[in-house]
């Protein structure tokens, strides 16, 4: 008997190993024909022009205030932290080039993604979530109005167009920031900080990361979207729905920087 019950306990991790990779597969699926019917469905009239202001509104306004908030403190750190690294090899007039380079390239878009997605991707993942299980998006079908270019069209449209720009107002609050603590705080010379800025940071330096925002405010709608779009089994369902579209852009968003990283390198941006 503890035998079998060996062997049956066995199989069933066995069988929970196998099915993992089947439902992550199922899910990309799900996500890639969400996608396909969201870009078809987003040049067929009629436009949803107000939805999709609607939507800008809510991701970008809405989330200036967190990403001024944070940027200031993330470059604030990152400042104080290169004064004191460079300054052990008398290279503190460089505290600026590194700054400027990770908040571009890396930092602001990455953290910007993750509190859009923490702010606005968990509601989308909610609101449509909850339209799913009170009826409303069987509703719109009933009205002959297509719930996916109501619904999720405007938001794939808002998110990728605002994350690139609270991008761009991280890395300006952020290195102003850093330009706060390194230069007024920590004694570095103004005139050497901006120079360097200036001098090493390029146009290359800030494409590299609007592209990799664009991906990633595509990437946490999507994700948003879909999840709510099939929740299911009430208002836990809408929750579970919630948890797991803030828990799967976040690890989406980290995936897809380190490719992207790899992509851009390799076409010398």
């Amino acid at each position: 008997m503890n035998g079998a019950t060996a062997r049956g306990g066995l199989l069933g991790v066995v069988d929970g190993l196998w099915q993992a990779p089947l439902r992550f597969l199922a899910a990309l699926g799900e996500v890639l024909v969400l996608l396909g019917k969201s870009l078809a469905w987003s040049v067929r009239p009629p436009f949803r022009v107000g939805q999709l202001v609607q939507a800008m509104e809510f991701i970008g306004w809405g989330s200036i205030t967190i990403i001024v908030l944070i940027s200031i403190f993330i470059g604030g750190v990152f400042g104080l932290q290169s004064v004191e690294a460079f300054r052990k090899f008398q290279a503190d007039g460089f505290v600026g080039t590194a700054v400027s380079l990770t908040l571009t390239r890396e930092i602001a878009p990455v953290l910007t993604a993750l509190m859009v997605t923490g702010r606005a991707g968990s509601a989308m993942a909610t609101e449509i979530g909850s339209m799913r299980i009170t009826e409303q998006i069987d509703a719109l079908t009933a009205l002959a109005v297509n719930p996916i270019q109501y619904l999720v069209v405007p938001r794939l449209i808002a998110s990728t167009l605002m994350v690139p720009l609270l991008t761009m107002i991280f890395n300006v609050t952020g290195m102003g920031g850093a330009y706060l603590f390194a230069v007024v705080i920590k004694r570095v010379d103004p005139g050497v900080f901006i120079y360097n800025v200036r001098w090493y940071t390029d146009v290359d330096d800030l494409l590299s990361g609007l592209i990799k925002a664009s991906v990633f405010g595509l990437a946490l709608a999507l994700i948003g979207c879909h999840q709510g779009y099939n929740a299911q089994g009430g208002a836990k369902g809408v929750g579970i729905a919630t948890m797991r579209a803030v828990v799967i852009s976040y690890v989406t968003i980290l995936v897809l920087d380190f490719v992207l990283t790899d992509i851009l390198i390799t076409l010398g941006l």
